[in-house]
């Protein structure tokens, strides 16, 4: 794409959008070029609609998948060639609701005992005991790190500022990876990453080794211990509300989606069943 990719980039960062985003935006936008081996500008409505059906049909793609896919072209059109005719037509695909995977406690143990580098064991115990995104936890700054009111202080997803817990555990952790690591810099976690941080895409791959010398054969990705800090909490009785404001979450139904997946919320209710007979029935009329 050459100048155009250029002028994209630098129209995702005037936009404030984040590197990862930047980098799918601009990844797709290369593929859609690459698919008609012309240049974008030469293009219109007709290619993008194309382009979107040889995804669905030919090469399968998600739903999530097509949902990038279309942000990217939509922003590329819009924004950076600004021409909106050329996909105001575009449907937006329907979201498929499916319940988020978890690791059970011994699962998260197992995981983090089979990461043997410190910087990255400490990165998936933050997601896990804090409930951050691989990025957040990535981004961490030593500032960040409350020990007095065990909380951690971050800017998340969309730039917004969330408070969330700091387990007594974990703090005793960043404490003993500070004294054997002295990281420089302003990161608690320094890595090659443009910024100076250890790298989302180095960490995945280390938490996909780990998953595999756990032994642990769910399908799953970083994210799922966020997820499965969400669920645990629930699981201990935490209001989903608190839960909801750890996560940073804007609308109470992202969160609620973690109370159907609480088999140990749903293993403690007792049916209607088991009452007929007992003293308890009276609750039943």
């Amino acid at each position: 794409m050459g100048q155009l990719r250029d002028r994209m980039e630098a129209d995702l960062k005037i936009g404030g959008y984040s590197p990862s985003t930047r980098r799918i935006y601009l990844l797709y936008s290369r593929k859609f070029a690459g698919h008609f081996m012309r240049s974008p500008a030469m293009m219109g409505a007709d290619e993008v609609r194309q382009f979107l059906l040889h995804l669905v049909e030919q090469r399968e793609a998600s739903r999530s998948t097509i949902r990038q896919v279309r942000s990217a072209l939509r922003f590329l059109y819009m924004v950076t060639l600004n021409r909106p005719v050329e996909i105001e037509w575009l449907p937006s695909p329907r979201r498929q609701k499916h319940l988020p995977q978890v690791l059970s406690g011994t699962e998260v143990a197992t995981l983090l005992d089979s990461v043997r580098r410190l910087k990255y064991r400490m990165i998936l115990s933050a997601m896990y005991g804090a409930g951050l995104r691989i990025s957040e936890a990535c981004r961490l700054r030593p500032e960040d790190i409350d020990s007095k009111r065990l909380v951690i202080r971050l800017i998340g997803k969309g730039d917004k500022e969330r408070t969330t817990l700091l387990s007594l555990r974990l703090l005793h952790e960043l404490r003993d990876y500070w004294r054997r690591t002295r990281p420089s810099g302003c990161w608690l976690f320094p890595g090659a990453s443009q910024d100076g941080h250890a790298g989302t895409d180095t960490t995945r791959r280390v938490f996909h080794k780990a998953i595999e010398a756990a032994g642990i054969t769910k399908s799953v990705t970083p994210h799922v211990l966020r997820h499965s800090f969400a669920t645990h909490l629930i699981d201990t009785g935490v209001d989903v509300t608190v839960v909801q404001a750890l996560l940073g979450h804007s609308s109470l139904r992202t969160t609620e989606l973690y109370t159907h997946t609480s088999v140990e919320q749903i293993a403690r209710t007792r049916s209607p069943l088991d009452l007929l007979g007992s003293a308890d029935a009276v609750i039943l009329g």
